[in-house]
């Protein structure tokens, strides 16, 4: 009897220092990007592709990534926001690579927000919601080397940008 609740208490005993695994689930929502849709200016309610777009960061030497490449042939492109900071800036160049340079064209957006930090969990951490400047959410520029701006014109479809699943700026050209 007594080896008995011995080993019983050694059992119990042994499965007292395990922790929970923490994983964090795939679906568990993480800091959102931002959603850019492009749209034909003389037809506003149609969707565009652009070709051979780049983006890249303020002070990058390679362009965002998207899904393993880093030029968008498309009509929509999701665009990450720091984290740390309350702005940022964005070269847009379309026809990028493009050997006839007079077809390449860079537009540059600086994006001014807010930013919000969450606690998730402790297996996925915290996430950062953004929230566009409600008075001056974009400067639209052109490049250091001055063409014509492709980017006809942006509007704002949502401030708050607390998912991926919603467009949050249009951009007509």
């Amino acid at each position: 009897m007594k080896k008995t609740i011995l080993l019983l208490l050694l059992f119990c005993f042994s499965f007292s220092g395990c922790e929970k695994d923490d994983i964090c689930d795939g679906n568990t929502l993480t800091t959102p990007r931002m959603v850019i849709t492009f749209y034909d200016i003389s037809n506003p309610s149609v969707e565009k592709s652009v070709t051979n777009l780049s983006i890249f960061g303020d002070g990058m030497e390679e362009a965002v990534n998207f899904d393993g490449n880093t030029l968008i042939n498309g009509s929509t492109v999701s665009i990450p926001l720091k984290v740390d900071a309350d702005e940022v800036k964005f070269r847009f160049i379309l026809n990028f690579g493009n050997s006839n340079t007079a077809l390449i064209n860079e537009d540059v957006l600086t994006f001014k927000y807010s930013r919000e930090t969450i606690f998730v969990s402790r297996a996925c951490g915290f996430k950062t919601n953004f929230t566009l400047d409600p008075i001056s959410p974009f400067v639209h520029t052109d490049a250091a080397t001055p063409d014509l701006l492709w980017i006809q014109y942006l509007a704002v479809e949502k401030y708050s940008i607390a998912n991926e699943n919603e467009t949050h700026l249009k951009i007509y050209f």
